[in-house]
């Protein structure tokens, strides 16, 4: 990840599975599916045993709109499973966007 913006480049190491669902707080299976749709976008290598890595090329406009496009219904979708209503996902959205606004202006780091 680069550390100036936050951003991951090609070669780049993702969270493991588990780790990516406790730091959101997210079910194990939603992260899972979100990591299969990313390898079958051809955003994304999984290597058993070493773990998932961002491809060359993925960072592309195209590809970051269809990596957000699928974190976001996966968000939405186990949300809505646990009975989330539309204003609290988007209340949440919002209030996660300025805790990580506020830290990097503090410059906390979230890794």
């Amino acid at each position: 990840m680069h550390t100036d913006t936050g951003r991951l480049r090609p070669g780049d190491q993702l969270y493991t599975v588990r780790e990516l669902a406790v730091g959101l707080g997210v079910n194990f299976n939603t992260v899972a599916r979100a990591y299969r749709l990313l390898g079958a976008s051809g955003l994304v290598s999984t290597r058993q045993g070493r773990g998932t890595f961002v491809l060359h090329g993925a960072a592309t406009g195209r590809a970051r709109r269809a990596t957000l496009r699928l974190l976001a219904s996966s968000y939405v979708d186990e949300a809505r499973r646990l009975g989330v209503t539309e204003a609290q996902i988007a209340g949440m959205v919002a209030r996660q966007l300025r805790r990580q606004s506020a830290s990097t202006r503090t410059g906390e780091n979230h890794e």
